[in-house]
Order: C-alpha cells, then sequence, then structure tokens
C-alpha cells in the first residue's frame, strides 16, 4: 500500500478538504472550536502511530508525517492543538510502567486528548519546573511558559527536573486544581487559536502511579536531540500550502515551479534522515536540512504574500496566515543549538 492509499492520509485529506481549510481563517481568528478536536477525535488521526494491541493504527512513520503536512496545510491551529497528542502516546508506547495501562487505550482510540508541558526542560542549565520526590509521589513547582490547547485536553504530559538532574515526566488532569493555575489565554502574533496559556505550579502533587519515565537529563537531552534538529513535517506542510496558494495568482505557477522541485528535494533527504537508523548521528547534515527547509518556506509563503497583492493584508487570506504560521515554526522546538545553526546560516556563515 502506498502512503497516499493509507486509510488515514484519506481520511486526514477528506477532514482537511471538507472542514479545516475552508474554516481555516475564521478559527484563525476565532479560536478552534470543539467541533473540530471532536472531528479529529472520530477520524481516528490521534492514534496513528499508537500500538494496534490497544487501539491504534500503529502507521509508519511516513504516514505520520504526511498526515502532518496535510492537516498543517489546512489549518495549522487545529494541527498545532492535535499534535501535542502524539509524543504522549509514543512515550507511553515505550513505557512498562502501570500508567500504561490506565492511559495508553483511551489516548490511542481519541477517547481522551493530552497536551505537552515539558518543552522548558530544554532551557537547561535553567530549571522553570522542580520536580521533588514527596508523600509517595511528586510536587511540582515552577512555570510551564508554554501550554497549548487548554480547555480542549483532556490530560498532560507535565516534566520537571529533579534535585539529582533526573527529569520526571507525569500525566496530570488538564484543568484547574490544587497547584496548579492557568494564565489567561495568550494572544500570539501566530496561532493564538490553539488556545495557549502559562501554567502556574505551586505544590502540584502526582502520585508515583502517574509517572511515565525518570531519566537523567543528559540522556533525555540525547533521546531530544533528533526532536530538535530533524526537520518538522509542519515546515514542508504550510511551504506546499502556500505554494497553491501562490499557483491561483498571475504569474504564480511559473515562480512556484522552482520552489516546488526544491523543495521536493529537501524533504527527500531531510526524511531520509529521519529514517537514519542512528538518530543522533548526522546532527550537523539534519540541521543544515532544516535551515534549507525553513529558506524555502519562508520564500513559498513571501511569494504566496507577494502573488496576493495587497489582498494578503486582510486577514480572511490565506496568504497571510500561513506567513504568520511559517513564522511560528522558525521558533517551534527551538534549543540553544537550532538557534545557533539557524542564525549561522542567516548571516551566510552556515553550511
Amino acid at each position: 500500500m502506498t502512503i497516499a492509499a493509507h486509510p488515514l492520509v484519506a481520511a486526514a485529506r477528506r477532514l482537511a478538504d471538507d472542514l479545516l481549510a475552508p474554516r481555516a481563517e475564521h478559527v484563525d481568528q476565532e479560536g478552534v472550536p470543539a467541533s473540530h478536536i471532536e472531528a479529529i477525535r472520530s477520524s481516528g488521526l490521534l492514534g496513528v502511530s499508537a500500538p494496534r494491541e490497544y487501539g491504534g493504527a500503529g502507521a509508519p512513520d511516513a504516514v505520520a508525517r504526511e498526515i502532518m503536512e496535510i492537516l498543517v496545510g489546512a489549518c495549522g491551529s487545529t494541527w498545532f492543538v492535535q499534535t501535542q497528542h502524539h509524543t504522549p502516546v509514543k512515550l507511553l508506547a515505550k513505557s512498562e510502567l502501570p500508567v500504561r495501562e490506565r492511559l495508553l487505550r483511551s489516548l490511542a482510540t481519541g477517547e481522551q486528548l493530552a497536551g505537552i508541558a515539558y518543552a522548558h526542560v530544554r532551557a537547561f542549565p535553567r530549571v522553570p519546573v522542580r520536580a521533588t520526590a514527596e508523600r509517595g509521589g511528586w510536587r511540582f513547582d515552577g512555570t510551564v511558559p508554554w501550554y497549548t490547547g487548554w480547555g480542549l485536553n483532556d490530560v498532560m504530559l507535565l516534566a520537571g527536573v529533579s534535585e539529582r538532574d533526573d527529569v520526571v515526566f507525569a500525566f496530570a488532569d488538564a484543568r484547574e486544581q490544587p497547584g496548579l493555575r492557568p494564565s489567561p489565554p495568550m494572544r500570539l502574533a501566530a496561532l493564538t487559536a490553539a488556545r495557549t496559556v502559562s501554567l502556574e505550579l505551586d505544590g502540584l502533587w502526582l502520585p508515583e502511579e502517574s509517572v511515565v519515565l525518570r531519566t537523567p537529563r543528559k540522556r533525555f537531552a540525547l533521546i531530544d536531540i533528533p526532536r530538535s534538529t530533524n526537520t518538522s513535517p509542519a515546515v514542508f506542510g504550510v511551504a506546499y500550502a502556500a505554494l497553491r496558494v501562490l499557483e491561483g495568482s498571475p504569474d504564480g505557477p511559473e515562480t512556484a515551479r522552482p520552489l516546488r522541485a526544491r523543495l521536493d528535494e529537501v524533504r527527500r533527504r531531510a526524511y531520509a534522515l529521519a529514517d537514519h537508523p542512528v538518530p543522533h548521528e548526522r546532527v550537523e547534515e539534519r540541521l543544515a536540512l532544516r535551515t534549507q527547509a525553513y529558506d524555502l518556506m519562508r520564500a513559498a509563503t513571501t511569494a504566496a504574500v507577494v502573488g496576493a497583492g495587497g489582498r494578503a493584508m486582510d486577514l480572511r487570506s490565506p496568504a497571510q496566515r500561513l506567513a504568520r504560521e511559517g513564522m511560528f515554526l522558525l521558533v517551534q522546538g527551538q534549543t540553544a543549538e537550532v538557534r545557533r545553526a539557524h542564525l549561522r546560516a542567516l548571516s551566510g556563515h552556515g553550511s
């Protein structure tokens, strides 16, 4: 079976064409509605990478990447809410701790939607969230700077760093509770619709049974390398969506053709490297491809704005929305290493 013929890829295309893309500009201004999330839940897409024995599809990474491109190209805000879900699912699938049996099936089937609250762990040596062993569980204190999907998610994957320099990952209910207080929704230059807040943690206590992983911070940093250095499929999804917009403008097809050819080649190389059997090797090559993909995405979204002319300044224009979503992707999941490599490339000193 080809990737395009996979049932979940077909489901993603139907969802994108029938619901997400036609309402993307409205959602961008008004917020991701619960009905969009219900459509994602019922489509089976939340279980794309989950084990079959727990109700998931067990699909290969190539299928998950294709679905990501489709969804982000249709509605970046809806994509961003649901994309948080897949990391907790993968972590549970690899875990042998009791929380796996409690949560994996409900997440794999879409009965529950998960969010993530752990990107701050990459801020080391700063420790925005401290985890302290207490009363047969863990106490979390500090600030989660970014948490997306508030009011839409059922559970969250929370992380803190212990005094022994371990990263503790545990699941919590995604609601206000003793020790957990959300900020008002943030107003952002892009993806405000994704309902992002910060979380103040003041003694949030979670039982040991909620822990899915406890690992030394250095080990986590090694595991995290492919997440931060590989090119996100979202970059390609936004770039291709911008090229489709460009192709509908005067002189657009002629401009889009060479950009698409270059994008196809970078995508091919980036995904081949993402499938490399040793995920933390060839970091420099991964970063070089990531910055090339950024350049092409920026060129594609800029060309879409230029092609649309003054109409692109209208908030109902997909060109300006895609340009703003592309700006967001420049910093999503950014680490110090990724930032340095990107700035070197922009200065002309990169590879």
